[in-house]
């Protein structure tokens, strides 16, 4: 069941307001666990690594294909 009282869309009476919805936003932000500098730079170059690896794979099947097709239809 719904709170009485909520707004038609299930907002609470602060959350309908633009100051109200500000300051529930940074109330929530206020709770992130902000990740350290050297987390950020290690997982940035994990996420790069493993990007780029996959681009490698997906190039390299690309041109296998692509040479099988050449010999197929040449």
């Amino acid at each position: 069941m719904s709170d009485p009282d909520e707004g038609p869309d299930g907002a609470s009476p602060e959350e309908e307001t633009p100051t109200g919805f500000l300051a529930v936003t940074l109330a929530e932000l206020r709770k992130v666990v902000w990740p350290s500098r050297q987390q950020l730079f290690s997982e940035s170059v994990a996420v790069i690594l493993m990007v780029s690896l996959s681009a490698a794979a997906i190039a390299a099947i690309d041109r296998f294909y692509h040479w099988g097709s050449a010999q197929i239809f040449r």
